[in-house]
């Protein structure tokens, strides 16, 4: 089995997510050929796991000070070399394509009218899920950016509908959470001001991630490059995080029982849909701005969700080799049975 398996890079969540597909999808054999578009090359890190992957221009969506200006996307974008990216790859010699909302991939596949397989959490919105933010072109976007044939949409909780959990890794669970340590991963505010921001709150550590790192002169707030092994080990025994209202790094964050407080980018549907769904499960607590007075509270919070969620790519890969039949009520139920919700009181971790 070939695989051609388009990746939007805007952002880290879908390369996240394709990481733990990546490992699923070698050890059942099968060849995968990834493509990643909507970053510069050299904004790509910790890629191995992908092998010889291909880059395209495609397309990506600009923000400023926490916000999407859909006037500077559409100025910057570049529609004749991503018709051209559409003409020119070839995705005859592959038995599936598969798209986590890439529309490079998903647009070729549908000019030479190869059937193309969804993979993300923007096909959740598929469904009527928990949704606010929306305006006319966000719900364009969201239907035309990278449309597919079958889309298998994925969510904290399912709503009553055909979607599935997130794919995450699965760690183990910690056994010591160091309570007054904060990540915080706001790659699209202006890094000094949340600094600033942050600067009071002495009695707690901030480990901050950006794609631009901005000294701190504060001891208790430590300003780091993007990296993945360096992220995760910082994950894996905080207390909680401080981020953006992105799926993935909000599905690790309760696959490892942290605390989540999310300020979720302006004028983005998916990102208000996304704090809005926290909020409705009790699953986090949201911000519409960079606000003090959310923040202190949170930050003396004790409680937050831990969700052991199943291996959904070794179910996907399956489901894959398996020929892709229909996943009907009893197949979804049955992935959620491996879902368990506890909630915890940090002050007893």
């Amino acid at each position: 089995m070939r695989i051609f398996y388009g990746v939007q890079g805007t952002g880290n969540g879908h390369i996240t997510r394709a990481r733990v597909m990546a490992k699923e999808l070698q050890l059942a054999g099968i060849e995968v050929t990834f493509q990643f578009t909507g970053r510069p090359i050299d904004k790509f890190f910790d890629m191995e796991v992908f092998n010889d992957y291909q880059i395209r221009t495609g397309l990506t969506f600009n923000t400023h000070k926490g916000q999407v200006s859909y006037l500077k996307t559409a100025l910057d974008a570049k529609p004749l070399t991503f018709l051209k990216d559409i003409k020119t790859l070839d995705l005859s010699g592959y038995d599936h394509i598969l798209t986590d909302f890439e529309p490079v991939t998903a647009w070729a596949a549908k000019r030479q009218k190869k059937p193309v397989l969804g993979i993300g959490h923007q096909y959740a919105f598929n469904y009527p899920i928990p949704r606010a933010g929306a305006d006319p072109i966000a719900n364009q976007v969201m239907k035309y950016f990278a449309p597919a044939d079958i889309g298998v949409g994925l969510h904290w909780h399912h709503f009553g509908e055909m979607i599935l959990p997130p794919i995450i890794e699965t760690p183990e669970t910690p056994t010591r959470i160091i309570k007054n340590k904060i990540i915080v991963y706001l790659p699209f505010e202006d890094q000094a001001a949340v600094i600033n921001l942050l600067a009071g709150f002495t009695d707690f550590e901030f480990h901050l991630y950006a794609p631009e790192v901005v000294a701190s002169p504060y001891p208790h707030i430590t300003c780091n490059p993007l990296s993945r092994t360096g992220f995760q080990k910082d994950l894996y025994d905080c207390g909680g995080i401080i981020s953006n209202a992105g799926f993935e790094l909000a599905s690790e964050a309760l696959q490892l029982g942290k605390k989540i407080l999310v300020k979720p980018l302006h004028s983005q549907m998916e990102q208000i849909s996304n704090a809005a769904a926290l909020k409705e499960l009790g699953y986090g607590h949201t911000m519409k701005t960079m606000d003090k007075a959310v923040i202190e509270p949170w930050l003396h919070d004790n409680h937050a969700t831990h969700i052991t969620y199943p291996n959904v790519a070794k179910v996907l890969v399956q489901w894959l080799q398996d020929g892709m039949p229909k996943m009907d009520a009893d197949f979804v139920e049955k992935v959620w049975d491996g879902v368990n919700v506890i909630k915890l009181d940090l002050s007893k971790a």
